[in-house]
């Protein structure tokens, strides 16, 4: 799978390409940007675990990457603060603390969740939402950086 995701983004004749990639469990994705390096190509994937460790602490998150995984304080941010509409109501009563995750990728996340939520989306809000995604922008200046040196 990882080949052929790889031919189909070397396949389009760039010469540079960042992967944008906004869903942590897409893990594959780093493989095909370490083998477009590995063969000349110019590729980076963005955000990284780091550049969202970083958005976290430059929001003043209180929850971290782990615990805070899905539909948790980081995406009810960013959702309110750029699409508030879409965030139900009562999502300050859904917290779900499931931190003791082992075998998610073989029994999938309903074994850990029913509602969706493995995080703690009451401590969101729109002013964090908007810190978030102004980090990662400020960080994906320095990716930009890389591909404008020779």
């Amino acid at each position: 799978m990882t080949d052929d995701i790889y031919r189909s983004i070397t396949d389009a004749g760039l010469t540079s390409r960042v992967i944008l990639n906004c869903h942590g469990g897409n893990y594959s994705l780093a493989n095909v940007v370490q083998e477009g390096n590995a063969h000349g190509k110019r590729m980076a994937l963005f955000p990284s675990g780091r550049g969202w460790a970083d958005a976290r602490q430059s929001a003043g998150l209180a929850t971290s990457n782990h615990e805070d995984m899905h539909a948790g304080e980081l995406e009810t941010s960013i959702l309110l603060h750029t699409q508030p509409e879409l965030v139900r109501d009562g999502y300050h009563q859904a917290d779900w603390v499931a931190d003791d995750r082992r075998h998610l990728l073989t029994t999938g996340m309903g074994n850990y969740t029913q509602s969706g939520v493995i995080g703690r989306p009451s401590l969101a809000s729109a002013e964090k939402g908007k810190a978030v995604l102004a980090s990662l922008v400020d960080s994906f200046a320095s990716v930009l950086e890389i591909f404008r040196r020779p």
